[in-house]
């Protein structure tokens, strides 16, 4: 039976690049990796098959003989050519490790000696919002993993120290053979870490670590916003055997404010006036984020919906000396619970106004006349 064309398989084109290549092979193997399809033959057959022609086509030498020659370059290969032997493993540990390692965040962390990077934490923080206008420093406490004092970070009891794993020769990983697959594996035996400890430390029971609450201080800048996050380096779990510390993440949620709206920088303010100060002016106090007030001059006819800019009182930008605006938005109450001099007083007013004291609605309903005018005199 005739071999496939190599580049077929693996769905490419003869123009492909190396990262092509590697790219069709890795999403290849994951479809047809035998621990993915247990006891089905042909899925076997073709991952085998997908290794075949991705050993060949990785190779600039090999890729170009078979370029020149097909199949024909590597029939007298034998047991050199394309197969799966221990080149094959260490391709496919590599590209797995690449695969998971990096999906989970935590590619390639383990050191030499079983040492481990400790995992990153996540803290919740919510501040007010006139916290994040004036910036601050926050203590939290937290309970986290830390190097254990009695044994350094080792595992082993004071006087002891861990010892190579026999199974693995401290690498952390075994290699088994299943036919004609080699597969890479944690060791069953120290589970990845390369080392035994015979004789663990009675403190953390040949952890390493143990829990401990921290108090920390977390600097808060001015400005910052609903969502932002801190990252404190080294501040989250110890790693395992005395390897580095993880990171700790401070995610902010800006609680509402009882007067100010947020925009960015910006801030708005919906400030009541009465219907006298919006009809002849004046002045009102309007608050501010730094809990100051200012003056605002209301000029005389003033409509509910006016907005007023008062610039630079907004919150900070974020790594500047800038900031954004306040903008106070005035709405006119209508008076409630009128006494009867109140009511006759309005009565007054009422009976000396004209289209020129109420421009706006005097023309909207001259325009509605006009309108339904306009319609009564169109021919059915």
């Amino acid at each position: 039976m005739s071999k496939r064309d190599y580049y077929e398989i693996l769905g490419v084109d003869r123009t492909a690049t190396e990262v092509e290549l590697k790219s069709a092979f890795r999403k290849l193997a994951m479809q047809y990796h035998p621990d993915r399809n247990p006891g089905d033959h042909t899925a076997e057959a073709r991952f085998k098959e997908i290794n075949e022609a991705y050993e060949v086509l990785k190779d600039g030498q090999k890729r170009a003989a078979y370029d020149r020659f097909g199949h024909a370059a590597f029939d007298q290969a034998g047991a050199g050519g394309p197969g799966f032997g221990a080149d094959f493993a260490s391709s496919m540990a590599d590209i797995f490790d690449d695969l998971f390692g990096d999906f989970m965040g935590r590619g390639r962390s383990r050191a030499g000696g079983g040492r481990e990077r400790g995992s990153d934490l996540r803290y919740n923080l919510e501040i007010g919002l006139d916290e994040a206008f004036a910036g601050k420093t926050a203590t939290i406490r937290i309970p986290t993993s830390v190097t254990c004092e009695a044994c350094s970070g080792s595992g082993a009891k004071a006087g002891s120290k861990p010892r190579t794993c026999p199974t693995c020769g401290g690498h952390g990983r075994v290699r088994a053979t299943q036919g004609f697959f080699a597969i890479e594996r944690t060791c069953p035996n120290c589970h990845g870490r390369g080392e035994i400890i015979d004789d663990p430390c009675g403190a953390c029971g040949g952890a390493g670590r143990v829990t401990r609450e921290r108090t920390l201080s977390v600097n808060i800048p001015a400005g910052v916003e609903d969502g932002t996050r801190i990252r404190l380096a080294g501040e989250g779990e110890a790693g395992t055997r005395g390897g580095p510390n993880g990171d700790l993440y401070i995610f902010l949620s800006v609680r509402p404010h009882p007067f100010f709206q947020r925009d960015g920088a910006d801030l708005f303010c919906r400030v009541p006036i009465s219907m006298v100060t919006a009809a002849l002016g004046g002045e009102i106090d309007v608050p501010t984020i730094d809990g100051d007030q200012e003056k605002l001059k209301i000029p005389e006819g003033t409509q509910t919906g006016k907005q007023f800019r008062l610039k630079g009182r907004g919150m900070p930008i974020l790594r500047t000396r800038d900031f954004g605006d306040l903008y106070i938005q005035v709405v006119v109450e209508t008076p409630q619970k009128l006494t009867k001099r109140q009511r006759e007083l309005l009565m007054e007013f009422e009976l000396e106004c004209s289209k020129e004291t109420h421009p706006e609605s005097a023309g909207f309903f001259t325009r509605v006349k006009d309108f339904f005018e306009g319609l009564g005199g169109n021919p059915a």
